[in-house]
């Protein structure tokens, strides 16, 4: 692609992208005479945007890091070809600086400046100085620019690329209010309530969505007059089906806004999380809307609903920033000259041996991924004192942050059991792993305890994503143990602290770990250790049942 003659900046950046690029520089600025501390006085170039999706590049930035009070009409920015003349104003933290802010303003909420020059930011690779008078106080330069990619410059000069638009939200939290626990295939009809108690609006993202029962009560909700959105994923690991297909005609016939979001300016690799606003309430599950899920004909899944407005409002900020990207696209769009396969439909019947309750929250937290949630459950996970019982189903030896995390708190005394999925298409993956979990737990007298579930006729499979820390923290939502989840997918988790929300998931997770194992179930302190040792990758292929991945983990 062409070089353009503009510039701009922005901070839609967040720290941790991805691994830094070979041979890059960027000087951090002029360090403070007065104090010798490494306090800059003049601004740092701090990332680059140097390869849009628009045609011909429209809408190229460098984002400058400015001290508070910086004059920024002391300052030019070169590329060696032209240079680029900064108005005169006083700004202090990131600020976004090109010749075209109209486009630019669509891309960041940080403060545009609009500046006059002839700098082009090239696609293949660009020198870039700022300039003081004669002197230079700071210099990048990259490579190679990924269309639709920033990168960031870090502190030690390193570089990384990641799609622009990514959102950079903080843990939400609120205190006190209630939360209604439930877990499925037991109760079905507890997210299909809450879609049903709408009178204004419904947020509903997901990954797939194949549910006629969910479909027909949206389209309801609609002729009510109620403003009912969807967002899903444009590009689910085993494609659209047919009946996912039918089922988003019928919903944007009946007038709802059906978005998906992938393509070429999809800023996730999967849009994975399974939640519903409705009003003033939100419904957050570890299942997909399609019957095996929320129809309750398949999975072992964990749900809860929520009404304390900052978790509300938080998931609703979640959804419009993903749902106002470039990158969400509406159906029509989406489907235009494609054909859908056909797929089977889960239609099983199990016993409702868990009723949903209604039990006080003593803290509600709102975590999001890429964002925020890697950290947040690692440090919830670090925080263990007693006890920790992880449902999942599998364990994804490429990204081991959680395990590592679970296998730290087992070496210092906390009872730890993990309960895998017994299903076919993990069956011998997950056991290999328990089995040499087990083996190191011996060697080591850890107490964590490993073993593959049985369902023995209450469910088909586990598909819950599912943690209970020292019985009064539950961690409810889409975000599988694997790092495709954590660093590449939108995925949403709700931690809920307090006895009674604790004894609730711990009740159903104790049920499932009883319900039977993968032979007999090793005493505490007997089971695994991970050490150094560096796990078993899950070998499945990608393609599995249900429109599932081990990547994604549907």
């Amino acid at each position: 692609m062409s070089r353009v003659a503009r510039l701009a900046a922005v901070c839609l950046l967040v720290a941790g992208a991805v691994g830094p690029a070979v041979g890059v520089v960027a000087d951090p600025g002029t360090p403070s005479k007065a104090t010798g501390a490494n306090q800059p006085t003049d601004p740092r170039i701090a990332a680059v945007y140097p390869n849009p999706v628009a045609d011909g590049d429209h809408g190229e930035f460098v984002v400058l890091d400015t001290p508070n009070g910086t004059d920024l009409g002391q300052y030019r920015l070169s590329d060696g070809d032209g240079e680029l003349v900064l108005p005169n104003r006083t700004v202090g933290g990131r600020v976004a600086v090109t010749t075209t802010p109209r486009p630019v303003r669509n891309l960041t909420r940080r403060p545009v400046v609009a500046a006059d020059g002839s700098v082009a930011l090239a696609n293949g690779g660009e020198r870039i100085r700022l300039r003081r008078g004669n002197a230079t106080v700071a210099r990048a330069r990259y490579r190679e620019a990924p269309e639709g990619e920033i990168g960031r410059f870090g502190d030690r000069g390193t570089l990384s690329w990641r799609p622009l638009g990514r959102t950079d939200r903080p843990v939400v939290t609120a205190t006190g209010g209630t939360a209604r626990a439930f877990t499925l295939p037991d109760a079905p009809g507890v997210p299909l309530d809450v879609l049903r108690s709408a009178d204004s609006r419904i947020l509903l993202a997901g990954y797939t969505f194949t549910s006629g029962r969910v479909a027909r009560a949206l389209e309801r909700a609609e002729r009510r007059g109620v403003d009912v959105r969807v967002l899903l994923d444009a590009e689910p690991v085993d494609g659209i089906t047919d009946r996912q297909a039918r089922l988003l005609d019928s919903l944007v016939d009946a007038g709802v806004t059906v978005k998906l979001l992938g393509g070429p300016h999809g800023r996730y690799a999967f849009h994975h999380p399974k939640y519903a606003v409705a009003d003033g309430r939100a419904v957050v599950l570890t299942e997909n809307w399609k019957p095996a899920g929320t129809g309750g004909h398949a999975s072992r899944g964990w749900g809860a609903v929520v009404s304390q407005p900052r978790i509300v409002e938080g998931l609703a900020e979640t959804f419009r920033a993903d749902a106002e990207w470039r990158g969400a696209r509406p159906w029509s769009q989406v489907r235009r000259g494609r054909s859908f396969d056909r797929a089977s439909v889960a239609n099983g019947s199990y016993p409702g041996h868990r009723e949903p309750e209604t039990v006080p929250v003593n803290r509600t937290r709102l975590f999001v991924a890429p964002d925020n949630a890697g950290r947040a459950v690692t440090a919830a996970l670090a925080g263990a004192d007693e006890s920790i019982d992880v449902i999942q189903m599998s364990v994804d030896g490429r990204d081991q942050r959680f395990l590592r995390a679970t296998v730290r708190a087992a070496r210092r005394g906390v009872d730890v059991r993990v309960l895998l999925s017994g299903a076919w298409y993990v069956e011998e993956e997950n056991r290999r792993l328990v089995e040499h979990l087990r083996g190191v737990a011996e060697r080591e007298d850890l107490p964590l305890a490993a073993r593959l579930a049985e369902p023995g006729g209450d469910f088909e499979k586990i598909h819950a994503k599912g943690v209970v820390i020292d019985g009064d923290q539950a961690l409810v939502g889409s975000l599988n143990w694997n790092g495709e989840s954590v660093r590449s997918n939108r995925e949403v988790v709700l931690s809920l602290e307090g006895e009674a929300v604790g004894e609730y998931y711990e009740a159903a997770f104790a049920a499932d770990w009883n319900g039977g194992g993968s032979g007999p179930s090793p005493p505490v302190g007997i089971v695994a250790g991970v050490g150094g040792c560096a796990l078993l990758a899950v070998l499945v292929a990608r393609r599995i049942e249900f429109g599932e991945n081990v990547g994604v983990g549907g």
